[in-house]
C-alpha cells in the first residue's frame, strides 16, 4: 500500500508545506489539510497499519518521530517535543503507545 493509495499527492503536499519548519506541526491542521480527517474509521485504521513500522499494533514514540514522512520520504522528522505533543494527544489509556483505535478518535476529534 502506498499513502497516495487512499490521499491526494496534492493534499499530503499541502499538509506537509504547512509543516515543514520545526515545532509547527499541528495535528489537528495536518489531519484536515491532508484528509485525513474526512476518510472514514477503517480508512484511518488503515493509514495506521501503513505507519505501523514494526507491524506491532501500536506506535511508539519513536515511530511517531517518523510520522511525517510515512506521508513522504523527504519529509523531516517531528522534534521531541512535537513527538511527545501528538503522543500525549493521541495516548488515551497512557499505556505509552498509540493504538489503531486511539489514532482513529484523535484523527476524527
Amino acid at each position: 500500500m502506498s499513502i497516495t493509495d487512499v490521499l491526494s499527492a496534492e493534499d499530503i503536499a499541502a499538509a506537509l508545506q504547512e509543516c515543514q519548519d520545526p515545532d509547527t506541526f499541528e495535528p489537528q491542521k495536518f489531519f484536515q489539510t491532508s484528509g485525513l480527517s474526512k476518510m472514514t474509521a477503517s480508512q484511518v485504521k488503515d493509514v495506521f497499519r501503513f505507519i505501523d513500522n514494526d507491524q506491532s499494533g501500536y506506535l511508539d514514540e519513536d515511530e511517531l518521530k517518523f510520522f511525517l514522512q510515512k506521508f513522504e520520504s523527504g519529509a523531516r522528522e517531528l522534534t521531541e517535543s512535537e513527538t511527545k505533543s501528538l503522543m500525549a494527544a493521541a495516548d488515551t489509556d497512557g499505556d505509552g503507545k498509540v493504538g489503531a483505535d486511539e489514532f482513529q478518535e484523535m484523527v476524527h476529534s
